[in-house]
């Protein structure tokens, strides 16, 4: 009887806990209810953004030949200076810079900034930098080739001392920074350590294999006042060739894809994407002879210029993707002002000629110059390699031929091609430049220009702008410059390249990219 009243008393007492744990759990659910806030435990999702690479060597910025692989190291590797969006310098890795004499300038280096494996960034990192640079086979070569001397005055001071003036110099420090400290002793060209080197940027290397790199957010990382990226990894897939590339996007299996074909559509479709599209690296332009006797005569050069359908051009040799060039910086330059009557019209070039004296009689036009009777009739170079620039040519050489002006087209191989290039003897020659980081006009009308073009006001301009500091005064500069060009027309702008970031409707966020820098504003990016 005992034994049973105690087991009673055991079960009641048991009940008695059970349902005290329930009204606990109950209060806690109704006073979080109140609140609003529902505890739910989760793992945490990682947002992982996936791209590619074609014939990927390095990662190393400083190494490596690959496009894809420079678009991507961006994030792990900083510069002095950076370019924005409309390629105007801003401050990065350098705060202040400045041109102490023509050939010298001094550099302020950003404080606190460490590299991913916590070693601390000084200006011996940069001069370290530097010196491989200049002795290693590398795309950046040309940015220090005229360094003589990099001086490392303190931690966070350089000086760098050049063998000649050069034109906005500054613009060359947009090289990736290398660790000094964790470079040293390597064999820098082979060593496997170097050629994954730490890095300053917001993202830092976390895994290499065979077949995939990933890239994991660097929690050293300088720029606090940046809004951390939800991006929380970065995994780079190795590719031996653009068409699988092309594939797995297609399939989605990669999350943004960069490319300069402008028939990328064909590859990877039309729809289920959005795109970042702007003007590439490749500038076309005709060099105008401003000596030739009848084209020194810059009504005759408008009238060419305003006879070229620089849109029917486009439309049937680059499947309508290149940009309208209408000057040397009119790829999205921060300088250029834009705004000019020079678009194609064949009424305006044929009235350009007659208000000037020109007279169109027997299927020419002539006029009498200096007692001889001059005709429009020239011949127009064009290197026979090049299939494309060749059609561009020929619309060319039909559409000036519609108002009245005759052309010969010389197709010539490459080694003829540079001889008349050099010699300057051609009437009309159409030629292609990549553009470069720096706003530098010398090419154009500086002395011995390809166009044998000379003004010596935009000369005085082009002397003045190596000092000048001032942004609005420097606008002002180039707006002069561009008057004088479109004015004179010693050369008529065709077409920029096309460079397009195609990315999963999946990617949100401010998204924009052009030739210098795929991942701009990377820190707003989200994914679905």
């Amino acid at each position: 009887m005992k034994n049973n009243i105690l087991t009673y008393i055991f079960f009641i007492f048991i009940i008695i806990i059970v349902a005290f744990a329930v009204y606990k759990m109950n209060d806690k659910e109704q006073e979080q209810a109140k609140e609003g806030t529902v505890v739910v435990e989760e793992e945490e999702k990682i947002q992982e953004l996936k791209v590619g690479a074609v014939q990927f060597d390095t990662i190393n910025p400083i190494l490596s030949n690959n496009k894809y692989v420079q678009d991507i190291s961006k994030l792990v590797y900083e510069p002095l200076l950076n370019l924005t969006t409309s390629y105007e310098l801003e401050p990065c890795l350098a705060t202040e810079w400045a041109k102490t004499n023509e050939t010298t300038y001094v550099i302020k280096l950003r404080q606190n900034v460490k590299w991913s494996d916590g070693g601390e960034f000084t200006a011996e990192d940069v001069r370290f930098t530097i010196d491989r640079i200049k002795e290693t086979e590398t795309i950046y070569a040309y940015n220090m080739q005229y360094v003589i001397e990099v001086e490392a005055v303190d931690k966070q001071t350089l000086k760098i001392v050049l063998s000649q003036e050069v034109p906005f110099f500054e613009y060359n420090l947009t090289f990736p920074i290398l660790s000094r400290d964790y470079c040293s002793g390597e064999d820098f060209t082979n060593s496997t350590k170097v050629r994954n080197a730490v890095g300053t940027g917001a993202y830092k290397i976390d895994t290499r294999t065979d077949t995939y790199v990933t890239l994991e957010k660097n929690s050293l990382w300088w720029n606090k006042n940046n809004k951390s990226s939800s991006i929380d990894t970065i995994k780079i897939l190795l590719y031996s060739n653009t068409g699988e590339l092309y594939n797995d996007y297609k399939l989605g299996k990669l999350d943004i894809v960069n490319s300069t074909n402008v028939n990328i559509e064909n590859y990877i479709g039309t729809i289920g994407y959005n795109k970042a599209e702007s003007s590439g690296r490749e500038y076309d332009y005709i060099a105008i002879n401003t000596e030739n006797a009848v084209l020194s005569n810059k009504e005759v050069r408008q009238a060419i210029m305003y006879a070229i359908d620089k849109n029917s051009i486009i439309s049937n040799v680059y499947n309508g993707k290149y940009t309208i060039a209408n000057y040397p910086l009119s790829y999205g330059s921060w300088l250029y002002q834009g705004n000019y009557d020079n678009t194609f019209n064949q009424e305006k070039a044929t009235q350009v000629l007659v208000d000037n004296g020109w007279q169109y009689k027997y299927g020419n036009w002539q006029k009498n110059i200096n007692y001889y009777t001059r005709r429009l009739n020239f011949k127009l170079v064009v290197n026979s390699s090049n299939e494309q620039r060749t059609r561009v040519a020929e619309l060319i050489k039909e559409q000036l031929e519609n108002v009245g002006i005759k052309i010969t087209l010389v197709k010539v191989p490459d080694n003829q091609y540079e001889n008349y290039i050099e010699n300057k003897n051609y009437d009309l020659i159409i030629c292609g430049t990549y553009v470069a980081a720096n706003p530098d006009l010398t090419r154009y009308f500086g002395d011995n220009n390809i166009a044998n073009y000379n003004n010596e006001e935009a000369k005085q301009i082009l002397n003045e702008l190596k000092n000048i500091t001032d942004k609005e005064t420097l606008r002002n500069k180039f707006k002069k410059l561009e008057e004088i060009y479109l004015e004179d027309v010693p050369y008529v702008s065709l077409y920029n390249s096309y460079n397009m970031l195609a990315y999963s409707d999946s990617i949100t966020g401010n998204i924009q990219a052009n030739w210098f820098n795929n991942f701009y504003n990377i820190n707003t990016w989200n994914k679905k």
